[in-house]
């Protein structure tokens, strides 16, 4: 058994909330993570993070929503979750300056419609491919939106689970 995974299974339960915390912002999320250990396999802590996430109410989800930071926004990265969120949002480094305040403007037009801030997986994508995905989004009704940025939380979420067993 992964090394990791055994301190998941063995860990005192404030200790794994905070860990799985990390991975998303939900504070039922990472409750009923902690009640559904042990996990036998890496791949059975994914799959239950992504049953749980699914079965959530909306107000988890944008809990989960508010732990992010803003797409292109800079803030010191102090914690797990703030250093794993500035590796996923590495495609702003090679963002202009004209990317990025588009991206300041999109990031609050989307928030005054939706009253979340914009979530996408950010892992891969360049400050350019996040702007035209948050703008294109824009045009999306409160439900639909909801229903993305969750899907996009969910996949965050497995990126995040895969780091916490790497280390």
């Amino acid at each position: 058994m992964n090394k990791a995974l055994e301190r998941i299974n063995q860990a005192e339960r404030a200790e794994v909330e905070s860990m799985f915390r990390d991975c998303c912002g939900s504070a039922r999320w990472a409750s009923l993570m902690a009640d559904a250990r042990p996990f036998a396999s890496e791949s059975e802590m994914v799959d239950t993070a992504a049953a749980i996430w699914n079965d959530l109410q909306t107000e988890d989800w944008l809990e989960a929503f508010s732990a992010h930071p803003k797409i292109g926004e800079t803030k010191p990265a102090t914690t797990q979750a703030a250093q794993w969120s500035a590796g996923e949002q590495s495609g702003m480094g090679t963002a202009d300056d004209r990317t990025r305040r588009e991206l300041a403007d999109a990031n609050r037009t989307y928030y005054d419609k939706f009253g979340f801030i914009f979530i996408v997986c950010a892992t891969g994508k360049s400050g350019a491919e996040m702007l035209d995905l948050c703008r294109s989004r824009i045009g999306n009704d409160r439900d639909t939106e909801v229903s993305i940025a969750a899907a996009e939380q969910e996949k965050i979420t497995g990126i995040r689970l895969r780091k916490l067993l790497s280390q």
